[in-house]
């Protein structure tokens, strides 16, 4: 039976996948803001859900290691995985923005996280609200300095035209379907981790870390295939922001989430912070502004190398 969900589970995230890039697509034509801002805002919180619900759920059930590594391993999933299978398909363009606001921002949250964490165990309500609140700053910057670049790609000239209801409607039908596919997904694979005998703290940060990323998996690769590099590129970088800054920074708000596996700060978080920091050296080195099939390739055998580790050292 927790194959049978895992299953339903993938084919409804790409139902809302396929979904969420035609919205956003047609948004980014609507309010002439550019797709890496629609990338990273609307296809992001969305794709993002999933991880939410999971770590609040997890935090108010005593489950704290679950929730804050279900966020570090997607994060390193969004990058080791989701964007190494999309470059392999394609090759990804780098825009500007993604050096001169997007990476320093994710580098800024990854490494406050840590300090949060590290400083007392604990991230507390207080620290959850400053990462929340610079969520906010972030986005208001983003969308200021979006709307100032009017110069969309060559997309689907039949998006222009659609109706906001029609927009709308896109957008519940693929937020729909990936909450539903993630909750299936999430209690499939745990079921099946049960089965063999691995801990809470190997669950977060692999099986469930990977259902929640596989969201922006079907989101970025769908839009890989269509050309639209762009959100393919931000959705990621966007959602490794809102996974540290909406999901972890609300649940503690909620309720303050205490570290109780120490491998959390001895060794995962760090495979966060090296997947966060290796994307710079990637998209300069040798060709500028290009993630290439090759450089895909290295970061799904990264992303493999930290998977053996986790579960061969539990």
């Amino acid at each position: 039976m927790s194959i049978l969900w895992v299953v339903l589970g993938f084919a409804l995230l790409v139902i809302g996948g396929e979904f969420l890039v035609r919205s956003s697509v047609a948004l980014s034509f609507k309010f002439s803001i550019s797709k890496m801002v629609i990338g990273m805002t609307v296809v992001s919180f969305a794709t993002s859900a999933p991880e939410l619900l999971v770590s609040l759920q997890a935090a108010l059930s005593g489950s704290p290691a679950i929730a804050i590594n279900n966020v570090v391993g997607s994060n390193i999933a969004n990058i080791g995985l989701v964007l190494g299978v999309t470059a392999m398909i394609g090759v990804i363009v780098v825009d500007k923005s993604f050096y001169k606001l997007n990476w320093p921002v994710m580098m800024i949250f990854s490494i406050a996280l840590y300090y949060f964490l590290k400083n007392d165990h604990v991230l507390t309500a207080i620290e959850g609200g400053i990462l929340f609140i610079g969520l906010v700053i972030f986005l208001y910057i983003l969308i200021k300095k979006g709307r100032k670049d009017t110069n969309i790609e060559e997309v689907d000239e039949a998006l222009a035209v659609v109706s906001s209801f029609k927009i709308f409607i896109w957008l519940a039908i693929g937020a729909v379907a990936l909450y539903f596919g993630s909750e299936w997904l999430v209690e499939g694979s745990k079921e099946i981790a049960r089965s063999v005998g691995v801990s809470e703290a190997v669950i977060g940060v692999s099986l469930i870390a990977i259902g929640t990323s596989v969201p922006e998996l079907a989101a970025s690769v769908i839009a890989a295939a269509k050309q639209e590099k762009a959100i393919s590129l931000g959705n990621l970088i966007g959602s490794n922001i809102f996974n540290i800054t909406s999901v972890l920074g609300l649940t503690a708000m909620i309720k303050p989430i205490g570290i109780t596996e120490p491998q959390i700060l001895s060794h995962d978080i760090f495979w966060m912070l090296g997947f966060s920091f290796i994307l710079i050296p990637i998209i300069f080195l040798p060709r500028k502004l290009q993630i290439s099939r090759r450089k895909g390739f290295f970061l799904v055998v990264a992303y493999g190398i930290f998977m053996f580790l986790i579960f061969t050292k539990n």
